[in-house]
């Protein structure tokens, strides 16, 4: 019942920005935190970003994304955003948007521990 699906990713140049969403149908969005994930070839999947349900929304970023990714969420809307700024080569990947709907400890970056996840959406970047 509950779906994810992203939209945005494009093929770009370094530098560029990019807005990605994540829109949830289904479910009880205002009740999960959510989460986004990225795989590149060859390479395992890894924690992007996270932000909270509410409880002020707390956000949580993976260090090799640094100040350049910015993660949001509106309710009303049931979706998810990540905006990504200043690519590079190395952010070429895969991106997931996961939802987390236990009620107890925050795995906020535990990939195994979301329980839903959309189809992902492709960002390349080209030098």
């Amino acid at each position: 019942q509950v779906q994810l699906v992203e939209s945005g990713g494009r093929l770009v140049q370094v530098g560029a920005s990019l807005r990605l969403s994540c829109a949830v149908s289904g479910g009880t969005f205002e009740s999960y935190a959510m989460g986004w994930f990225r795989q590149a070839p060859g390479k395992e999947r890894e924690f992007v970003s996270a932000i909270a349900q509410r409880e002020g929304y707390i956000k949580h970023y993976a260090n090799s994304v640094n100040c350049r990714f910015t993660i949001s969420r509106d309710n009303t809307k049931n979706t998810a955003y990540l905006q990504l700024n200043g690519l590079k080569p190395e952010d070429t990947a895969l991106y997931f948007c996961a939802a987390y709907t236990n009620k107890g400890r925050w795995w906020y970056d535990v990939e195994g521990r979301y329980e839903y996840w959309g189809q992902g959406t492709q960002v390349t970047v080209s030098s």
